[in-house]
């Protein structure tokens, strides 16, 4: 062949290698979904850096520069001045101090409820595995509430808790302050340590146990040499998922820590987007990613290269439960009370104190249905009528309805089509630029993570003097958006864990067969697919109905959500309304699980594997 004929021939092959690649429908995806995730997550990153070496119009004096221009002004005033200690010293020692407690005794908590259920003969387990989720389900500010009912002060509260109408003096560090947030966090996040502890039980066969058992060892001994380092990568995980939560919360911090003046950074940078210091807030959200991006990879280099759970046997391995024996009777009670006293009581106390129309008064005579259906009264909740006759009730639920269910079906749709890239394309370029580039959301606090897309979508996005969107600023497109993005870490990693579970000899037999690929997706891996994508609406639907920090910062009247109406009763000083409405968002949250694992076979625990 001559020369000229071969350069043609292999110019002919380039050609038809980078149309097969260009063409491919798979790969078309993966470059749509690197675009809008570069898009959505890191220009808005990176507006958050810029934004915070940028010089305001209100501190161009103080300053002494020009508005727009480069400055280190807000990193010095934060890092090296007269009010580091009360700007950011001090809020990030508390921070810490929340992170680190809230890790160990979630984790505890949730792991060893996790082996009970999945390794134990532990009696009344479908009790107990409905039981252990509802933490999931309620928001950790109702549980803020529940505390503050029982033990609220007259010396700070203005009126007297349950205990103290019984006559129980109870001292201030246990109503408000660090101690009350490390308990109430500790109550809510332990059930992120048992979803993904109990995924991580579920896919070990536990033969080993029981060889380990052959040879004498003891059950402690079992657990500690055999168990745990098995189970270790997903503790890890959600000592990271717990902590980055932890540092991160808002809502509780401003329930139990504000009238005793204890400050996270979290609460610091609410104060300061709500004084539209946005430089100052976003410095200091900067600084909260450096702490959970240096958590993250401490994690990684205690677990290695292993980026998921250990399976041993592969599914339908052979699982035996170990006898609890002598201590069943009594670990089971322990669990009884633990339930009674850390769900069922703060649910009760949030019931009741919704029907008693004057705090601190818990006689007969002061039980009403007031702030339920009740009428205006001048004296009663700014004279507002109760949450069922209330316009703003009602608008808020219809906006949290749709925000869920909106958010739900996008958020798994879009979760599932990355799980598809991230299952596909694992140990290669592609999988792992999508995989990290969807990372990045879980990194950022919620409050600081709206506060970016507040600052970006507020004014309209162009494109060479064209406008690509609009201002988007009160808008339940800005919540949708930003709403969607926020949690897809968690529904990718719910779409990751379930498309690993379809094997791709079914896809390679259909694309022999003829089948395209979207033909192949459509007949093939949705159907198959089908429980995790209800798993995954799930995940998505239980987080955003109970949102709080995320959207904080972006609520109008118009768009205002459940979450959103009860912390607004509560700083109002109405938290009988606040209770109503927290108790119908988690009776809403509570019947679609119950719904969806009855007819759609739902399983958090699933979603959160993989």
């Amino acid at each position: 062949m001559k020369p000229k004929d071969q350069n043609y021939s292999k110019s002919r092959r380039l050609k038809n290698q980078i149309k097969a690649v260009v063409t491919n429908p798979y790969n078309l995806i993966v470059l749509i979904a690197i675009v809008l995730l570069t898009y959505l997550i890191v220009l808005p990153l990176l507006d958050m850096i810029s934004t915070s070496f940028t010089l305001a119009q209100k501190d161009a004096r103080l300053a002494g520069g020009t508005a727009g221009s480069f400055t280190l002004y807000y990193w010095q005033r934060l890092l090296g001045s007269a009010l580091t200690k009360q700007m950011l010293l001090q809020p990030l020692l508390n921070s810490l101090l929340i992170g680190v407690c809230v890790s160990f005794f979630a984790i505890l908590i949730g792991s060893v409820l996790a082996w009970l259920m999945v390794r134990t003969d532990l009696p009344f387990k479908p009790f107990f595995s409905l039981a252990v989720i509802i933490p999931y389900m309620i928001p950790s500010w109702c549980k803020s509430q529940a505390w503050l009912t029982m033990f609220k002060t007259e010396r700070i509260g203005g009126s007297p808790g349950f205990l103290m109408s019984l006559g129980i003096n109870v001292p201030d560090w246990l109503a408000y302050g660090p101690i009350a947030i490390i308990t109430v966090l500790s109550l809510h996040y332990y059930a992120y340590a048992y979803l993904l502890v109990s995924a991580a039980l579920n896919s070990i066969n536990s033969e080993l146990e029981e060889m380990g058992e052959i040879q004498g060892a003891g059950k402690a001994t079992i657990l500690r040499k055999i168990t745990f380092p098995l189970v270790l990568p997903a503790m890890l995980s959600a000592v990271i998922l717990t902590f980055s939560k932890a540092i991160g919360t808002f809502g509780v911090i401003n329930y139990l820590g504000s009238k005793v003046n204890f400050v996270t950074l979290s609460s610091q940078l609410y104060m300061n987007s709500k004084s539209q210091n946005t430089q100052t807030a976003f410095a200091m959200a900067l600084i909260m990613i450096c702490i959970a991006s240096i958590s993250v990879f401490v994690n990684q280099k205690l677990i290695g290269s292993r980026k998921s759970y250990a399976t041993i046997g592969g599914k339908g391995g052979h699982s035996t439960p170990i006898r609890l024996g002598k201590h069943k009777v009594l670990i089971t009670a322990v669990l009884f009370l633990f339930f009674v006293f850390g769900i069922i009581m703060p649910i009760a106390l949030l019931i009741l104190e919704s029907f008693m129309l004057r705090q601190g008064d818990y006689s007969l005579s002061n039980l009403t249905l007031h702030y339920w259906i009740g009428d205006p009264i001048a004296t009663v909740m700014e004279g507002q009528p109760g949450i069922f006759k209330n316009a703003n009730f009602i608008n808020s639920l219809i906006n949290s309805l749709k925000l869920t269910f909106v958010n739900g079906v996008f958020g798994t749709i879009f979760g599932q089509i990355i799980g598809y890239i991230c299952a596909k394309g694992r140990g290669k370029l592609h999988g792992k630029v999508v995989e990290q580039l969807v990372f990045i959301p879980y990194l950022i606090p919620s409050i600081a993570f709206g506060g970016i897309f507040l600052s970006m979508f507020s004014r309209p996005q162009e494109l060479f003097g064209v406008t690509l969107v609009p201002s988007l600023y009160g808008t339940f497109a800005l919540l949708t958006i930003t709403s969607v993005v926020k949690h897809l870490p968690f529904a990718s990693r719910a779409g990751t864990s379930n498309m690993l579970q379809i094997g791709g000899e079914l896809e390679e037999a259909a694309e022999i067969a003829g089948a395209g690929f979207f033909k192949r997706f459509i007949r093939i891996v949705f159907p198959l697919s089908k429980g995790g994508f209800v798993s995954g609406f799930m995940l998505i639907f239980v987080s955003i109905m109970k949102e709080l920090d995320l959207i904080i910062l972006l609520m109008t009247p118009k768009t205002s959500t459940l979450p959103y109406l009860a912390f607004q009763y509560q700083n109002s000083n109405s938290p009988q309304a606040s209770d109503c409405v927290a108790i119908v968002m988690f009776s809403i949250v509570f019947l679609v699980y119950a719904l969806a694992n009855i007819f759609g076979d739902a399983d958090l625990a699933k979603s959160m594997g993989g």
